[in-house]
């Protein structure tokens, strides 16, 4: 029942979106490309904490354009607390100068246009940017979302013996730990592009183990 709600609601969403300016969120995706993206944020719970740093690449064929790239510090309304400087080492006057959230969404959605997400964790992520655009512009992200980690559970699963399938074995998700498993380079965790960029590189590596990419 809550896959036919969520495919109304999607539905009654790009309806919605056809007659506003935001059409194009709406509009076929470019073949082959995707947009990675990552938040850093005040805490984690996406009903009352704050979208303070953004990050965003796009993904063409097997390519990550690093040159193609989205960096926003956002100025949050509420402080930042000493726990989420430790996680992200962005201090109070690292974001009091960052754009403020409706143009950080403004901006964001431009990047993304049509094409698909791609994230780590991602429905963290897309929780936390629903929020601020539903509060600030009216409208959630319609577009696909694909996780990586959910891709790498399918790829790790798929290569265990049968007896193994049918024990539930648990597959280790933790971000370095598939980084390291489909060897390919880590960088500093917590920067919203530097996890956006990993995350881009896992799924390339992924659908070429799928055979999905050349």
């Amino acid at each position: 029942m809550s896959g036919l709600i969520d495919r109304l609601r999607r539905g009654w969403q790009q309806r919605q979106l056809r007659d506003s300016e935001w059409r194009f969120l709406v509009d076929a995706p470019p073949p082959g490309e995707w947009v990675a993206l990552d938040c850093e944020t005040t805490g984690l719970n996406p009903r009352s904490d704050e979208i303070i740093a953004i990050g965003a690449v796009r993904i063409v064929g097997n390519r990550v354009l690093t040159s193609e790239r989205l960096e926003l510090l956002v100025r949050p309304e509420h402080g930042v607390s000493a726990e989420s400087i430790r996680v992200h080492r962005l201090r109070e006057q690292d974001v009091q100068d960052g754009v403020p959230a409706e143009e950080a969404m403004r901006r964001l959605l431009h990047f993304i246009g049509a094409r698909p997400l791609v994230g780590y964790y991602l429905e963290f992520d897309v929780a936390m940017i629903n929020r601020t655009l539903k509060r600030t512009l009216g409208l959630t992200l319609p577009q696909e979302k694909i996780e990586v980690s959910r891709l790498y559970y399918d790829h790790v699963f798929q290569q265990l013996p049968p007896h193994k399938q049918q024990e539930n074995t648990e597959i280790d998700l933790r971000f370095a730990t598939i980084m390291d498993a489909l060897g390919l380079p880590t960088r500093e965790a917590h920067d919203a592009l530097n996890d956006a960029v990993m995350a881009a590189l896992a799924f390339i590596k992924l659908r070429v183990l799928r055979g999905e990419a050349g």
